[in-house]
């Protein structure tokens, strides 16, 4: 939407209420998986409105992303799977797990510490850190104790 609203600006003057039909017309062809038109048309269109390298910059960046991301925008598939098709979910949830705890200045995190806190922290945000806790204490046990005062496991022992 962001590439489709920076297209708009190249074609529409600020505040005019086509360029939202436009864009949403636009947005809708590309969720039918229709990108490689919708790139092809944004830039028949600056051509054919002679715009100047300036003025159709939102158009070009726009054609250019549909058509190099083409491959990935198979919203039709991706719908009728029912996988989501926004990033703001998944941004989210990355700012909320590792940039605010991984982020801060001078820390430096090596791969497994980075790691250790990021499982832990995911834990935390899905509600599964008390029955995570319970299963670990319980296998720490079974690690530390119990696996070493079994008696087929003391050596000599008969």
């Amino acid at each position: 939407m962001e590439y489709l609203w920076g297209s708009a600006r190249s074609f529409f003057a600020e505040g005019d209420p086509a360029a939202e039909a436009w864009v949403r017309d636009r947005a809708m062809a590309v969720l039918e998986g229709k990108a490689r038109d919708v790139a092809a048309g944004t830039r028949r269109r600056a051509s054919t409105e002679g715009l100047r390298a300036s003025g159709r910059k939102g158009a070009d960046e726009c054609a250019t992303y549909l058509a190099n991301k083409a491959g990935y925008l198979d919203y039709p598939k991706a719908l009728s799977s029912g996988w989501p098709i926004v990033t703001g979910v998944i941004e989210g949830a990355v700012r909320h797990v590792c940039k605010d705890r991984m982020d801060v200045t001078g820390a430096r995190w090596s791969v497994d510490g980075a790691e250790a806190v990021l499982k832990l922290r995911a834990l935390r945000s899905n509600g599964d850190f008390d029955a995570y806790w319970a299963w670990h204490r319980s296998r720490e046990r079974q690690r530390v104790h119990e696996a070493r005062y079994q008696e087929n496991v003391i050596p000599g022992a008969a």
